[in-house]
């Protein structure tokens, strides 16, 4: 089934000129032909990009008609000036959508920008651009790919992720589009993601399921653990499937669609990441909590020598269950089990026999690795998902122009 928009949602994307390569498109357009339930969950760095001061002022909404997104420069240590050009971007998309007929201002638009920071965004071309977009606005498929490639900057590829449900003879769908390849985690990183849905909820159902969908998703991802200054995750629901405003239920099924989503786009980025080989899913089991679960994913995940392991193929057990004791994490050391794509390496604190051959041959020849380690602490559990470190990932980062 073809990725598609929710009702009442059109898209495009096209090239300004603000990126070197004609053939990559720069800026995306989104627009709610009524108006939408907007909520966001953002970078919770200290030093953050225009857009991010923007769009916290503007959500939770209840009348959200547009988002634009420019790639390239993520206006972000731009000062005054760069809070004058997003302020800027947001009411020239509103004058831009009102002439081809939409009916909405300045304050129901919302702003995403992401690339080098520290340089000024070349209004000019963004504007022509807005105009340019606005007058291609559309609901098909293409228009949702090109809004999407718009957002990318270092992705090799689109991110685009589409679900839908019935609830008492109504369809609703869910759809994201997200970019990140790099600076991924903690909190989100180097990511930008909309998600739209036709549902009618109300705003506080849409932040709080926001925030636990990105708990559950987008802050389990990693790829070097640098924190971005430009992170935004934005739902727009508008209601245009029709029906009651979700409650119970429906409201249930809404979330657990909305987290499928967000993990789909979730996996996508560190898959995705610069330079990366593997695709890691670290899943700890049997913590005492949820929280120490996370943690010790997330330090293994998060471990140079982990990835540059994988990397190599090699089944290093001993780096990932060292890893797991310096999470800062109080368990039983000898209760600890270890398997790596099914296979059990490590149990109850000491190493088993294993064909070394075999195993390396597994990580080699698959994108995706798979690290389980079981604690016998309780019931809780965690998944995280990261990349392997190669020398490729060093050489694009070297290059890359700050």
């Amino acid at each position: 089934m073809p990725d598609r928009l929710p009702q009442g949602f059109t898209a495009a994307g096209v090239y300004t000129g603000v990126k070197r390569n004609p053939n990559k498109k720069d800026l995306s357009l989104l627009v709610s032909d009524r108006p939408a339930v907007g909520v966001g969950v953002y970078t919770k760095n200290v030093v953050f990009g225009a857009p991010v001061q923007l769009n916290r002022e503007r959500t939770p909404s209840e009348s959200i008609r547009a988002v634009v997104v420019n790639s390239g420069v993520a206006n972000a240590c731009t000062g005054e000036q760069g809070y004058q050009d997003a302020l800027m971007m947001a009411e020239k998309t509103a004058a831009a959508c009102v002439a081809v007929g939409q009916d909405f201002a300045g304050p129901d638009v919302l702003v995403m920008s992401t690339g080098i920071i520290g340089e000024m965004l070349p209004m000019e071309k963004i504007a022509k651009g807005i105009d340019e977009a606005s007058k291609i606005l559309a609901s098909d498929e293409q228009s949702l790919i090109d809004a999407a490639r718009g957002m990318m900057t270092t992705d090799t590829t689109h991110k685009i992720r589409s679900r839908s449900f019935e609830i008492d003879g109504t369809t609703i769908q869910v759809t994201g589009m997200a970019k990140g390849a790099a600076m991924i985690g903690p909190n989100m990183a180097t990511m930008l993601g909309v998600i739209m849905t036709d549902a009618a909820i109300r705003v506080e159902d849409a932040n709080a399921g926001l925030k636990d969908a990105v708990n559950e998703s987008f802050n389990c991802i990693s790829v070097e653990g640098h924190m971005s200054t430009s992170d935004t995750v934005l739902l727009l629901a508008n209601g245009a499937a029709g029906g009651p405003v979700l409650e119970g239920k429906a409201l249930a099924m809404f979330q657990a669609t909305l987290v499928e989503v967000c993990e789909d786009l979730a996996q996508s980025i560190p898959a995705d990441g610069e330079g990366a080989s593997h695709l890691i899913t670290v899943e700890v089991h049997g913590a005492a909590t949820r929280e120490d679960a996370v943690k010790i994913a997330r330090t293994i995940a998060d471990s140079p020598l982990v990835k540059t392991a994988v990397a190599g193929a090699d089944p290093n057990w001993g780096r990932i269950v060292s890893a797991a004791g310096y999470a800062g994490v109080e368990f039983d050391p000898s209760k600890v089990c270890l398997h790596v794509n099914s296979s059990l390496l490590y149990e109850r604190g000491v190493p088993v026999e294993f064909n070394a051959e075999e195993i390396s041959a597994a990580i080699r020849e698959n994108r995706d690795t798979h690290l389980v380690l079981l604690l016998d602490e309780g019931h809780a559990s965690a998944r995280f998902w990261t990349s392997d470190l190669t020398a490729e990932y060093v050489r694009l980062n070297a290059d890359y122009h700050t």
